[in-house]
């Protein structure tokens, strides 16, 4: 596009051009400019750029029929407009007419340029520009006085009384030809649709008078004011570029306290195929985009900033006039924009190679590589490498805490941890018939948080009891049962063996092998285990219902027994576990509504499953004539269920001898414990230290591994769970201590400026869980079918944000309804449903393991679809193919928006 513009070409026929040349004149010198982005052009050294703040004003006749300037609009990266209703409209992107743009840059090539002007005020500016003009023959020497008190004019800021849209424009004239006329509009009939339709769309409440501007605005930012006006004594449109050596404070100018760097000036003959106010849009628009900007601070003369100029025509997409069908076709154009805007920012020069700085004997010293997940070739090399990144940063972890934030957080936490430790507590007392419940789970959890804050490299995660663990402990029990071997005891064989496994793992720096975990395996076992929570939930409302089923007479007894049919509990149980997964599921949706404002909606939305707790449990309170199971928690610190076990566990056995075969057969269902936590605790460290929260203290992949691993192990010889990083729970803490900017510009969304990294939260989270083992007076009053509805709400949200699902729902629509995902458009749809179709295969075989005898082998058959993925696939599939359909392309995000939340994020469910 560069070489195509031709200048001239764009003339219109009837305006006469200058034949003028600055090549015989002096340009004053620029200082180099620090460019602190990636898109620099040139070598740059002393001056800062600065973030931007544009104002356009007109010319106009005020009420007493007065010249006066007016601001028609403001840009702090996106236009915001005062609307004729009397109110400033919501910022919006800027859509400018491709005439406009074409107009600047042959003003641009012809008008008056002037670099590190030395004046600090606008009459001496206006001074400097006026000789300026005259001397390069842009204004002829009568018209000095004129233009002089013309840039001299007040400058006025719109109200519901005036306004560019109430107000006429004006036509300046030249002294002794009367007053200006106001019949002329400035802005003409044509005014382009965008102004009235595409901007005038979005409205602000009436009343709104004054812009919110301020607190938007940064703290080092620099205004360019934008003046255009129409002069009927000029020949042809002039346009005038000053740069101030240093910013100026101009008083009564700007409607915010901004020193102002540049000056743009248009003015020109009122002629029917120039617009003005198009024009400073278009001036305005480009000196609020970042790499226009710093090229115009960057600029040592003309031409570079005629470069800069057609570098933004380059990066601009042009749209033809045609009939838009809808609006989603001009969503294709997203893609077309980014690829634009990726060439803009990219830096187009490579740094010279490494070969080429060695043979010039400029090599420097490789820092040494941060990576956490790369070896050291040295035995416990990345736990030491993890050790020596962390460690020394304790003291910050400790004084970062002292902030609001983190109180705030460890509140949010606590219930975020509490209530599935309570659900899972009581599930997991239903399947090990009492041996491990509430209690244990509790008081596990209490201590190894507290140990893993005090020692981790990564405190941000959240340590917790999950679905993959429940559903072990499950197979493992019945394993136990139907073999004649204690439970309780086979568990603390399996944390002996557990420790061993885990030092040789981090001996041999195992961790790394995360890297081959892709979101194909993770997917698979993600949605496996909420198949198993939906059914597991309906299950125990099935065996709710046989026993006590529905009929017409019940032999009421005065006391509950066992194996006695009670009237209404089975319905009650339904309408129990129902509403409390209605509910939850409802202030879920109900935080990324657009009911009530964000801070409240926000802290429904995330006290959904407390509050659904609550609620249910009240209501069962209240019905005091139908009996429901309730949570079976013990006093204190007791155990679940003292009679069958204390707080020892003897290795040996308590009733009868452990069997020594089973001592070292073990290590089978500890490799599988194994396998779980590693898969859970590295996945949900990979998706903390996603690039995008920008935490700056790093990750111990190795460190952490060890910890959870081998306290998981200790816990069992005290008859206690192990445990694992929670995905969704660290994902909620990581962004309830994200810190985001407040100074962005309008309708922007933020972006983060810090991230308390700090050991405290974790640690009060861990203390104040501990001392809810004596809440159980409350506790006793939770119904179990209350549980299950949780259970069953944790199985359908665990669905949300996994492709495989997206992808099975894909298989009952038409193809003319598949969204615009990368693996719709970029694959073929009946091979996007084959790769659907062998993930479902490896989804049923794996159910059909977890369903037999051998259930306990259901991690090591998961486990087998990695060498699946990467050797088997590849035969099948095209590489772009499995880029699209097998990529981890999760959107991390960090305020909630309509539609989206934390589980978008999370492929492990927990």
């Amino acid at each position: 596009m560069r070489r195509s513009l031709d200048p001239e070409g764009y003339e219109d026929p009837g305006i006469k051009g200058s034949h003028l040349s600055l090549g015989e004149m002096s340009t004053p010198s620029v200082t180099d400019v620090d460019l602190e982005a990636a898109g620099s052009r040139r070598p740059v050294s002393r001056r800062d750029t600065h973030e931007g703040y544009v104002e356009l004003h007109e010319l106009v006749m005020d009420s007493t029929k007065e010249l006066c300037w007016m601001e028609a609009g403001h840009w702090l990266k996106l236009e915001e407009d005062f609307k004729e209703a009397g109110h400033w409209g919501q910022p919006h992107l800027s859509f400018l007419t491709y005439r406009s743009l074409l107009e600047i840059r042959r003003a641009l090539a012809k008008g008056t340029v002037l670099l590190d002007v030395a004046a600090t005020s606008l009459p001496a500016i206006a001074h400097v520009l006026i000789d300026q003009m005259i001397y390069e023959g842009q204004l002829k020497p009568q018209d000095q006085e004129d233009i002089l008190r013309t840039l001299l004019l007040q400058h006025k800021h719109p109200n519901e009384a005036e306004s560019v849209g109430t107000l006429p424009p004006a036509q300046l004239q030249r002294s002794g030809t009367g007053r200006a006329e106001t019949e002329q509009p400035l802005l003409r009939e044509q005014q382009p649709l965008e102004m009235r339709r595409l901007a005038g769309a979005e409205q602000s409440p009436s009343g709104a008078t004054k812009p919110q501007l301020p607190a938007k605005v940064p703290e080092d930012a620099e205004a360019t004011l934008v003046l255009v006006g129409c002069a009927a004594f000029l020949e042809q449109p002039t346009l005038a570029f000053v740069r101030l050596k240093a910013a100026v404070t101009l008083d009564a100018v700007l409607d915010v306290p901004l020193p102002v760097r540049f000056l743009f000036v248009v003015l020109g003959p009122d002629t029917p195929n120039v617009s003005y106010h198009e024009i400073g849009r278009a001036v305005a628009t480009m000196m609020s985009e970042r790499v226009f900007r710093r090229d115009a601070y960057l600029a040592e003369g003309r031409q570079d900033l005629l470069r800069g100029v057609e570098d933004f025509l380059e990066a601009s997409i042009v749209l033809p006039p045609t009939e838009t069908p809808n609006e989603q076709l001009l969503r294709s154009l997203v893609p077309l924009q980014h690829e634009l805007l990726r060439r803009r920012y990219q830096p187009p020069e490579k740094a010279p190679s490494e070969g080429f700085l060695k043979d010039l004997g400029l090599e420097e010293p490789a820092p040494e590589d941060d990576d956490p997940l790369r070896r050291t070739g040295r035995p416990f090399g990345g736990l030491v490498r993890d050790i020596r990144r962390r460690y020394p940063k304790y003291l910050s972890d400790i004084k970062d805490a002292l902030s609001p934030q983190c109180l705030a957080a460890v509140i949010f936490i606590y219930f975020a941890a509490l209530s599935p430790a309570v659900t899972f507590g009581g599930l997991l007392s239903e399947k090990t018939k009492g041996m491990m419940g509430v209690s244990e789970l509790l008081i596990s959890t209490c201590v190894q948080c507290v140990l893993f804050s005090i020692l981790s490299a990564q405190p941000l995660l959240v340590v917790g009891f999950s679905g993959p663990l429940l559903v072990f402990e499950e197979a493992f029990y019945s394993f136990c049962s139907d073999n004649g071997m204690e439970y309780i005891v086979g568990r603390v064989w399996i944390g002996f063996w557990l420790i061993l496994l885990v030092l040789v793992v981090v001996a041999c720096e195992g961790s790394v092998l995360v890297r081959y975990l892709s979101r194909y395996t993770q997917e698979i076992f993600s949605f496996l285990i909420s198949l198993i929570f939906i059914y597991e939930t309906f299950s125990k409302l099935v065996t709710i219902f046989k026993d006590h089923p529905l009929k017409r007479h019940y032999d009421v007894k005065a006391t509950v027994e066992p194996k006695v049919p009670e009237p209404n509990t089975a319905l009650l149980s339904l309408v129990l576990m129902a509403g409390t997964f209605f509910l939850a599921f409802f202030l879920r949706k109900f935080k990324n509504s657009a009911f009530l404002p964000g801070k409240a909606r926000r802290l429904i939305g995330d006290f959904g499953v407390p509050i659904s707790i609550f609620i249910m449990a009240l209501i069962d309170f209240f019905i005091t004539d139908t009996y429901t199971q309730k949570l079976n928690v013990p006093k204190g610190l007791e155990v679940t269920n003292s009679s069958a076990r204390g707080w020892f566990i003897n290795p040996m056995g308590k009733d009868n001898t452990f069997p020594i075969w089973m001592m070292f057969a073990s290590v089978v269902p500890a490799l599988l414990v194994f396998i779980l936590i590693f898969l859970e605790t590295q996945i949900t460290t990979l998706i903390v230290s996603k690039p995008e929260r920008k935490l700056v203290k790093g990750s111990g992949f190795h460190l952490d591994l060890l910890l959870i691993v081998a306290m998981g192990g200790l816990a069992a010889l005290f008859g206690m769970p192990w445990l694992s990083a929670t995905t969704v729970r660290t994902i909620t803490h990581a962004n309830a201590l994200t810190v985001m900017t407040k100074t962005s510009a309008p309708g922007e969304k933020s972006q983060i400026l810090e991230v308390k990294e700090q050991r405290i939260s974790g640690f009060l989270v861990a203390v104040l869980i501990g001392v809810s083992i004596l809440m159980e007076p409350i506790l006793k009053y939770i119904p179990l079918a209350v549980l299950f509805g949780i259970f069953l709400y944790m199985g359908v949200t665990s669905l949300f944000g996994i492709q495989l699902f997206d992808r099975i729902l894909l298989l009952l629509m038409p193809p003319k309804y598949h969204p615009d995902e990368p693996y719709v458009t970029r694959v073929k749809t009946w091979r996007m449903h084959l790769f659907t179709f062998i993930q479902i295969i490896v989804l049923a075989l794996l159910w059909v393991v977890k369903s037999t005898p051998a259930s306990l082998a259901l991690p090591f058959v998961l486990i087998l679809t990695v060498p699946l993925r990467r050797f088997l696939l590849p035969k099948i599939f095209r590489d772009i193919e499995l880029k699209c359909l097998d990529a981890d392309d999760a959107v991390v995000t960090f305020e909630e928006a309509e539609g989206t939340d934390v589980y978008n994020e999370v492929q492990m469910p927990s």
